[in-house]
């Protein structure tokens, strides 16, 4: 059988999303961090530029003095280039007179004057067409005087663009190596969950045995574990489907065969008496073949409990009072003496209703079938059990009276049945964790079959 695959868009592989999740937050994290690096990196560069910068108008400054005629700056053209030497940048300067005029250096550098608190002032300032890094200082002494610095900021452009680039370059191979690495790892890791993929796809739907994985993880352990239960309960549920179908076709065979012949031979009758003796025989042939289909299709459910049996709380005194009153009609037809003993007593267990119910409901039939002229139901503290006073069953044979298709004398003498009433009590006092015991029912004779449930915190648990 091949099963189509489910419509509407693919879902994302595992690896895929495993890592995404990884490395989205890994990558989103070096970012941050990369700006970090480069805003910290950035600022110390700025902080090395201007003090290079406000030496220089220091440098320049101590060059200043009073004359005979005023302010004097006596450096020479050359002497200046020496002493603002930069290998990259272009520097400019001008000494400004404390009105503002200029005094030496370049005429229209101008720059934001620092306040009074403020020894000196940086800031950007357009000269020439160019954007300058300046510094103004100002001489508090006698002669009052200003100091302009201006450098244009090629190099450090040059810095910050080389900081970014040998920072995230050598970060973006390792990224990549770490996904790489991560992939790799992650389908390692995986391989088994997709060989446990293609040993399903290659299984066919009878096949139900176990299926091997690779316990390499925890949580593939659990999954393996998990499917492994999960198959041994379907396998147990094809084995008692497969088991109750076979038992059917093989026991109804007989008795829907033997209804044909009777309904055969009436239609080739032509009395009326002969008609009616056949319906009457088609109607027992019928209530044996539904009985039988009802025993099987208990023993099927039983077969089905054990891969999930839910218990709660049981009155059995209720359960068994209602058990009385269902065959009462029947045994009064067969004038059996069906009644109940230690009923008004209140008895709870952890228990499944339909299991306790089944279990009653056989070991009544059996007792109306086979049993004598009186059935008591007793109930004797967490002990319930079917009496009658019939021929009893020799404990030779009580064991494979248990078995299914296994009939005592006496049912074989009788024709009825099928040999599962038993069986299926057996197997339900087992789901139900009780005891199952045959006993005599007194000296002379009888048969007493007895459920006896564990203690309460017993059954507790095993619900």
């Amino acid at each position: 059988m091949t099963i189509a695959p489910p419509s509407g868009p693919a879902a994302p592989s595992l690896t895929a999303s495993v890592l995404r999740q990884v490395l989205l937050p890994l990558a989103l994290t070096w970012f941050l961090g990369t700006a970090v690096a480069l805003y910290v990196a950035s600022y110390f560069n700025r902080q090395a530029f201007d003090r290079a910068l406000l030496d220089d108008a220091y440098a320049v400054a101590a060059n200043v003095h009073a004359g005979d005629s005023g302010l004097e700056f006596p450096l020479t053209p050359r002497e200046v280039t020496n002493l603002l030497f930069d290998q990259t940048e272009q520097v400019y300067f001008a000494v400004l007179r404390a009105d503002g005029s200029l005094l030496a250096g370049h005429a229209g550098l101008k720059a934001p004057l620092p306040g009074a608190d403020e020894p000196h002032h940086f800031s950007y300032v357009s000269y020439d067409g160019k954007v300058l890094r300046a510094v103004a200082l100002t001489h508090e002494g006698e002669p009052r005087f200003h100091v302009v610095i201006g450098q244009t900021t090629a190099a450090r452009g040059v810095l910050v663009r080389q900081l970014l680039l040998y920072s995230i370059a050598p970060q973006m191979v390792l990224l990549a190596w770490l996904a790489t690495w991560l992939w790799r790892g992650i389908r390692r890791e995986l391989r088994p969950l997709d060989e446990l993929r293609q040993t399903l796809e290659k299984r066919n739907a009878s096949d139900l045995t176990p299926v091997p994985v690779a316990r390499s993880s925890r949580e593939l352990e659990q999954l393996a574990d998990t499917l492994n239960a999960l198959l041994d309960r379907l396998a147990q549920s094809a084995s008692a489907q497969r088991e109750f179908a076979g038992n059917v076709a093989h026991e109804l065979r007989t008795p829907l065969a033997g209804i044909r012949a009777l309904a055969d031979y009436g239609l080739a009758q032509h009395t009326p008496s002969v008609w009616r003796e056949q319906l009457e025989q088609i109607a027992a042939s019928q209530a044996r073949a539904s009985h039988l289909v009802d025993q099987l299709l208990a023993l099927a459910l039983a077969d089905e409990g054990r891969t999930g049996l839910q218990r709660q709380p049981l009155r059995l005194d209720v359960l068994a009072r209602e058990a009385v009153m269902r065959h009462l009609a029947r045994a009064d037809a067969k004038g059996v003496d069906l009644g109940g003993l230690g009923l008004d007593e209140p008895v709870t267990v952890q228990a499944n209703a339909a299991l306790v119910e089944g279990t009653l409901d056989n070991l009544i039939d059996n007792a109306l079938r086979y049993g004598g002229r009186t059935i008591t139901i007793e109930l004797d503290g967490r002990t319930l059990s079917v009496v009658d006073d019939g021929p009893g069953i020799p404990a030779a044979g009580q064991r494979d009276l248990m078995q299914r298709w296994t009939q005592g004398p006496a049912g074989q003498k009788l024709g009825e049945g099928a040999g599962l009433g038993l069986a299926i009590v057996a197997r339900y006092a087992k789901l139900l964790g009780a005891e199952l015991s045959f006993a005599k029912a007194s000296e002379a004779g009888g048969l007493r079959v007895s459920l006896a449930f564990g203690p309460q915190d017993a059954q507790a648990s095993a619900g």
